[in-house]
């Protein structure tokens, strides 16, 4: 099989695996997933294996510190499946004993023994989509379970081992009572995972929602709305003990740190609840996709390139040993510092560092967008730390309007 090694990544990298299959499709969805395709399990397996295979023997084995295997609905696919995926990365790469292995998991699809079996595949994260604790809610979104379901399958992982388990809320849907989402919060506080994500509903072009708005079927998301419920949430993950580390994103907070500054160090620590693989992604570092639809980058090159979507071709490429490649693109200067400071800012402690940014471009902050941050300190968006920028509460609200400061103009 051909595959690009012209610029290899730095070193240690993270690794993305794609399952596209879904139970049913979410009307607001717009990953690259499909329903009813369970007949394409196996090939997809296979094609998956054997594009890891070929990356790997094209770099060298370079060690691996994350692997997330994400979807779709990866617990959809049987155990064996999942862990030919999984020996095709251990053999293809050098996976740290400790690294971060993170399997997304839908609570209609899993149950203990399910659970166990991903345990002992070595995955040892779970990020399961649960994204609402009322069944109202959950039927308007199209989910498959219910809230008492998800509740169960939290429990059934907790029961077999996993203890870093992050829970997906979604707030902002049209007319959404903040009476609702507050008992979500509530209840899914009660269970006391380590890790909380929460994303504000985004009507994608192209989904089904975006067409029951255009036709005015559904009513629009609410900014203002979705701002208030916003705010509750990080007030109430506050209060019950959770450190909001990036815009969309809270880890269990043990009480181990005494003030603002000792945030960003208690972050970094390899034991803490962060998600790591996704600070690769805030941090521009490089990533390897496979999968259908699967992106990658490699920073030392400023390239990214992605997979073909369709289930079907991808298994087509990669059995008769071609690449699966459907474009790429190298940044020019420009657009790679205005991405650095766009993802960098999410991350809401962290923020930018002055390090790290002249580590990438070998510039200093001050130099390339002085007047920018300026103006947005000005305006009670970004606060200019001694060693980094980062967003002000009120910057956080208005993060997009910020980070659009810094992109080129289109």
């Amino acid at each position: 099989m051909t595959y690009a090694t012209r610029h290899p990544p730095p070193v240690p990298l993270s690794l993305y695996l794609h399952i596209p299959f879904c139970a049913a499709r979410c009307a607001y969805c717009d990953f690259n997933t499909y329903a009813g395709l369970e007949a394409q399990f196996a090939p997809y397996i296979a094609a998956l294996a054997r594009e890891i295979t070929a990356a790997g023997a094209a770099r060298g084995r370079l060690p691996v510190r994350t692997v997330f295997i994400g979807g779709g609905t990866p617990t959809l696919l049987p155990p064996d499946l999942l862990a030919q995926a999984l020996a095709a990365c251990r053999t293809a790469f050098d996976i740290a004993p400790d690294a971060e292995i993170t399997s997304e998991a839908n609570p209609g699809t899993v149950d203990q023994a399910r659970f166990a079996a991903l345990r002992g595949l070595g995955v040892n994260r779970l990020s399961m989509g649960v994204q609402s604790f009322d069944d109202a809610e959950l039927r308007w979104l199209g989910r498959i379970h219910s809230a008492g379901e998800a509740e169960a399958a939290f429990y059934a992982a907790r029961a077999a081992g996993f203890a870093n388990i992050n829970l997906d809320f979604i707030f902002g849907l049209p007319d959404q009572s903040p009476t609702t989402w507050a008992a979500t919060l509530a209840r899914g506080i009660a269970l006391a995972p380590e890790h909380l994500s929460l994303y504000s509903l985004i009507v994608e072009h192209g989904t089904p929602l975006a067409d029951q708005v255009r036709r005015g079927l559904v009513a629009a998301p609410d900014d203002d709305l979705a701002a208030d419920l916003y705010e509750a949430a990080c007030e109430t993950l506050a209060a019950a003990g959770y450190a909001q580390y990036e815009i969309s994103n809270w880890m269990r907070d043990e009480g181990r740190r005494t003030n603002d500054e000792s945030v960003s160090s208690f972050v970094l620590r390899p034991s803490s609840f962060v998600c790591h693989h996704n600070l690769v992604y805030w941090r521009r570092e490089s990533y390897l996709g496979f999968g259908a639809g699967a992106h990658s980058f490699d920073r030392g090159a400023e390239r990214r390139w992605w997979n073909v979507r369709p289930v079907g071709e991808y298994i087509r490429c990669i059995m008769q040993g071609r690449s699966a490649e459907a474009g790429s693109e190298t940044l020019d200067r420009r657009t790679a510092l205005g991405e650095a400071m766009m993802l960098g800012l999410r991350l809401v402690v962290e923020g930018e560092p002055d390090a790290r940014f002249r580590e990438q471009f070998g510039v200093a902050l001050a130099d390339a967008f002085g007047p920018t941050i300026a103006r947005l300190v000005a305006r009670g968006l970004l606060e200019r730390l001694p060693d980094r920028v980062r967003l002000t509460p009120r910057g956080r609200l208005l993060g997009n309007q910020v980070f659009a400061e810094f992109l080129p103009a289109p």
